[in-house]
């Protein structure tokens, strides 16, 4: 039986698509691993600054003393 015979008779054929779509596969992930490496790489890493957590992000007005004083309840509002 000759080479040709084999490769007409299926079962190579079907070996021959089986290796070509492994290797397909396995040079897209080859790929991907590499470009994830050379992503992780260039990305820039925060550096997370330490001594912070004290402190209120966003203070209310009467924290901060930005509130007028209280007004008494018989005295009109200023703009009325």
């Amino acid at each position: 039986m000759s080479s040709f015979d084999m490769q007409s008779s299926g079962v190579a054929a079907d070996w021959m698509i089986f290796v070509a779509i492994l290797v397909a596969v396995g040079i897209a992930i080859a790929c991907f691993i590499i470009w994830l490496f050379m992503f992780r790489k260039t990305k820039k890493r925060r550096k997370r600054r330490e001594g912070r957590h004290h402190r209120k992000l966003n203070p209310t007005l009467a924290e901060t003393g930005g509130l007028p004083p209280p007004r008494a309840p018989n005295q009109p509002p200023r703009g009325a």
